[in-house]
């Protein structure tokens, strides 16, 4: 191992509390992969539980590794340095698991970057059994992992928390690769990709899927029915995070409200809350190690009794964004010094909202952040997203009147205000539907910050040629493959499409059928598509 990257690894290791550290001999060896950095990685939730889930067994030892920072990445390839875990310096060849964590689509081409580190073939089908078996799970392989499936000797679909123990009790049974990938189609929510053939209409749309003999030809996602069995808390506590040493709960999980754009309320549903005792108990074990403790869910204020929690003594507490009502406020108002929250109206009329589904009205938004404010917050930040269904020039005009109204309430409260691009997720209403084109949401976000930025209002936007990619990497089937393999030595994404042969718009800016085969069409979330869109089409009406 190069001395310099070792040492790296170690000054993170020793800013880690509740890092784990087991002699792997006789156990079934994980490293568990966040393809980014270990400052995007530890930050995350579900990395940070699972890591924590593995290693409470006693017959599993389960590691850690990252994508190298930009900076280290040429001194990788300098001295051929395979990517190697944190805790015990060990190359990801020498694992029996290799377990991607994948919560983002951009983050696709990331997985080959650490493959080719690692000297570890890109396919499945160019693999012995020296290599490790490389499965992966989160939200982004959930919902279609067909551009990375041809990599990926099985991937979790949905929920893995349950599911990742009946694997581990399946691999101990089995013998080589084949052996686990067969007997792994027993199990609820794992897909094995290599038991699938798609073939193509001149069109480029799906004909169809073929399975092999005794293969499921759908795919059910997992869904954990009781949170308090399972819980994903924060396993490693560091100051290089994006929480800075706090002590993550989850609450809930799902959503209620259902925005038409929204994977949350769309995909991992149904709503499920914890008790209050459960979420008291998981509180208080998180303040032996940090007195700062982060409520993670997806609405906060409809978790009946976040009012008791919060005014639990002895912790300092963060929550994450707010619906806009009253309520919201009050729970503010118990957050003593929290100086910044956030708020989503997402569209600027209420026409938009209301084919969006966004439940909230201007006079929702417009009382709920003179509350805030009332309460003495340093700073409001504000989301929006540009390109949405129906979208026409007087919702840009409708953004910026609105929060224009928002800052006539307050001259001193610091407004932020974050534009992003509409991208359609599977399983949403929006899932037939194109992205914004490129030169018109430029225009929209340049029209919105000229707008803005004189009354004192910050605009961050995200960069629409990289929405475009986060879409072709959302809606695409395993073509994509080729173009994400490409991406190992450039960011560069269209050029890859054009060496691959693939043209991206044919993904991106075609508005689809309702009776073409999607590529994700073979998972059942337990909703019927005809349902789904039923909801497009009420949304598309309503204008």
């Amino acid at each position: 191992m190069n001395r310099k990257l070792v040492e790296n690894a170690d000054a993170l290791l020793a800013k880690e509390k509740g890092t784990v550290f087991k002699d792997p001999g006789g156990k079934i060896s994980f490293c568990l992969v966040y393809p980014n950095t270990y400052h995007v990685g530890m930050s995350n939730l579900g990395f940070q539980g699972l890591y924590g889930l593995l290693n409470r067994r006693e017959d599993v030892v389960c590691e850690r590794a990252f994508l190298p920072d930009d900076a280290d990445i040429a001194e990788y390839r300098r001295t051929a340095t395979p990517v190697f875990s944190l805790e015990n310096k060990r190359p990801l060849t020498s694992f029996d698991i290799v377990a991607f964590s994948l919560s983002f689509e951009n983050d696709y081409p990331n997985i080959f970057r650490i493959l080719s580190l690692s000297k570890i073939p890109f396919r499945t089908d160019g693999r012995g059994d020296y290599h490790p078996l490389i499965i992966a799970g989160g939200v982004a392989v959930s919902f279609n992992p067909e551009p990375v499936a041809l990599a990926l000797d099985l991937v979790f679909i949905g929920e893995a928390e349950e599911a990742v123990g009946e694997f581990i009790e399946l691999y101990k049974q089995s013998g080589d690769k084949d052996g686990v990938r067969r007997k792994a189609l027993q199990l609820e929510g794992v897909y094995v990709p290599s038991e699938y053939e798609i073939a193509y209409l001149e069109d480029g749309t799906i004909l169809r899927r073929t399975t092999k003999e005794g293969v499921p030809g759908c795919i059910q996602k997992r869904t954990v029915k009781d949170l308090s069995l399972a819980p994903l808390n924060t396993s490693v506590i560091t100051a290089e995070t994006e929480f800075s040493g706090m002590y993550l709960v989850e609450i809930m999980r799902g959503c209620p409200w259902n925005c038409r754009f929204c994977l949350v309320g769309n995909f991992f549903g149904p709503l499920r809350k914890k008790g209050v005792s459960q979420v008291r108990e998981e509180i208080e074990e998180g303040k032996k190690v940090s007195e700062k403790i982060g409520i993670i869910g997806p609405s906060l204020s409809d978790y009946p009794n976040i009012g008791e929690i919060l005014c639990i003594e002895g912790v300092q507490f963060s929550i994450t964004s707010l619906r806009a009502s009253g309520r919201s406020a009050e729970l503010i108002g118990l957050l003593k010094g929290h100086k910044s929250v956030s708020i989503a109206p997402e569209a600027g009329t209420e026409r938009l909202r209301s084919v969006i589904n966004k439940q909230v009205t201007e006079q929702d938004i417009v009382t709920t952040a003179g509350l805030l404010f009332d309460c003495g917050i340093e700073t409001l930040r504000l989301y929006f997203m540009i390109g949405l269904p129906t979208e026409t020039e007087e919702d840009i005009e409708g953004i910026i009147d609105l929060v224009g109204k928002v800052r006539a309430l307050s001259k001193k409260t610091g407004i932020v205000l974050s534009v992003s691009t509409f991208v359609p997720k599977p399983f949403t209403p929006f899932q037939w539907h194109p992205m914004e084109r490129l030169d018109s949401a430029k225009k929209k976000i340049r029209q919105i910050k000229k707008s803005l930025e004189p009354k004192g209002i910050k605009v961050f936007h995200d960069v629409p040629k990289y929405a475009h990619m986060q879409g072709l990497f959302s809606l695409g089937d395993r073509r994509i493959f080729l173009v994400i393999e490409r991406m190992v030595e450039t960011d560069d994404w269209r050029t890859a499409c054009a060496e691959a042969g693939i043209d991206p718009d044919f993904y991106v800016f075609r508005k689809k059928l309702f009776d073409e085969t999607l590529p994700w069409d073979f998972i059942d979330i337990g909703v019927p598509k005809e349902k789904i869109w039923e909801e497009y089409s009420k949304a598309i009406k309503s204008t």
